[in-house]
């Protein structure tokens, strides 16, 4: 199987009109398809593995062949207060990829968005040329930009071919 690319990628929300202002209104992400209305059923529950799952959502088109999903749940837990930390299993970030990492970062701070850090410039190693930063969506949800200024193509193939040449056997990753 060859995978072909990242279709979709999905956040929930806690409020879709909302983080639809954020993501359309402010980053400029156009409709892929309208917000649906509240779905469920026990088809949804069993399609998304949860018990009597009731949502709504929207996608929004990243550049020209992607798109991003948000979806609202009527019955999220009400534990579920906060984005699962950065450095939790099962966190996950949504990084876009700018042409002008300096000028997207200016455009956005001056629509009211906060960044972690200024732009964080790599020229060694595994991730060298890339340029990049954090910021939050309304929920906390972890979003980046990168800029990538260059790509060294023949030292990534070759450093990954060392790799898989000399990495672990899987037994030694399936031993608790």
């Amino acid at each position: 199987m060859k995978l072909a690319a990242i279709h979709h990628a999905g956040l929930v929300v806690h409020d879709l009109d909302r983080s639809i202002y954020f993501y359309h209104d402010i980053l400029g992400m156009p409709f892929a398809n309208e917000p649906t209305p509240r779905f469920e059923g026990p088809d949804l529950s069993r399609g998304v593995g949860v018990p009597d799952a009731k949502l709504r959502q929207v996608s929004l088109y990243v550049g020209e062949h992607s798109t991003m999903e948000l979806i609202e749940y009527a019955n999220r837990p009400v534990t579920s207060t906060k984005p699962v930390p950065n450095n939790h299993l099962g966190a996950a970030h949504i990084c876009f990829k700018v042409h002008d990492i300096q000028a997207a970062k200016a455009e956005l701070e001056g629509k009211g968005v906060t960044f972690y850090s200024d732009v964080n410039v790599v020229d060694d190693g595994p991730l060298a040329g890339w340029r990049w930063c954090y910021f939050s969506d309304p929920d906390g949800l972890a979003l980046e930009l990168v800029e990538v200024a260059y790509y060294r193509k023949h030292e990534r193939d070759a450093n990954a071919a060392e790799y898989l040449r000399a990495r672990p056997a899987l037994s030694l990753l399936t031993e608790e």
